[in-house]
């Protein structure tokens, strides 16, 4: 009966966590730059499967009564751009990511290109942070400015304001999403200049790549399955109040 338990148990713990993750990814349907992320399971060790027929026995195989969250990955595929207008806004055409700075000092990569201006004329991504350029946290006087492919910003006088932060983090580096479409890497300090054939792209952002009719699916199937195991552990109580009552009687 044990293993009962622990079998529902493990299903509404893997569900759970499904459901928030594909939730999540809801949530940020009109996030620019978003990544959906996939949560990854994995079984317990495997037990050996016999059949027991009188002397007889013969192995049927393994199995595992109990499976858990490995991983939570992040689908990085890039998605189009959609024109937008807003000197504001920006997009990277390439591999590569802007470099934002939280009150804190905290250092976080997004593909997130959704500016704006705060009150001290800095540019900053909507409850993320400052972004940041090669002299540190840009600021600009007006909207009237220019970004040229490779990052550098001019003001309406052509005079060089400063150029974009763009980085990329080496090879087989791990990156872990924080919220709001930002990531981060162990080392920040290790993450290496964009190729030049990364553009970005002025007056538009790039679009996340959430399909919602595909995250309404799997939610409803984390749902049934969350159920599913909920019954089941339930049904394996109540089995086990009793066989404790009619034993306890005799």
């Amino acid at each position: 009966m044990l293993r009962g338990f622990y079998t529902a148990a493990s299903g509404i713990l893997t569900n759970e966590r499904t459901l928030n993750v594909l939730t999540n990814n809801m949530a940020n349907a009109k996030t620019p730059g978003f990544r959906a992320s996939r949560v990854v399971t994995t079984t317990f060790d495997h037990e050996l499967l016999t059949r027991i027929e009188g002397y007889n026995t013969g192995r049927i195989g393994v199995g595992s009564p109990m499976r858990r969250v490995e991983d939570v990955l992040v689908n990085f595929n890039p998605n189009s751009l959609e024109e937008t207008g807003s000197p504001y806004d920006m997009a990277l055409d390439g591999l590569g990511y802007f470099n934002i700075q939280d009150e804190e000092g905290n250092q976080f990569l997004t593909r997130n290109g959704a500016f704006e201006l705060n009150d001290e004329n800095q540019l900053v991504l909507t409850a993320g942070g400052f972004v940041m350029g090669e002299k540190g946290i840009i600021e600009l006087a007006t909207s009237d400015f220019t970004v040229e492919y490779d990052g550098t910003i001019y003001d309406a006088r052509g005079k060089k304001v400063d150029k974009l932060l763009l980085t990329i983090p080496p090879e087989g580096t791990e990156i872990e999403q924080t919220r709001n479409g930002l990531f981060t890497v162990a080392d920040m300090e290790a993450n290496l200049p964009v190729d030049p054939g990364t553009n970005v792209i002025q007056g538009y952002l790039e679009r996340n790549n959430i399909d919602l009719n595909q995250e309404y699916a799997m939610v409803m199937e984390a749902q049934r399955a969350f159920q599913s195991c909920s019954s089941a552990l339930q049904i394996i109580d109540r089995i086990d109040q009793k066989a404790a009552q009619q034993i306890a009687a005799l």
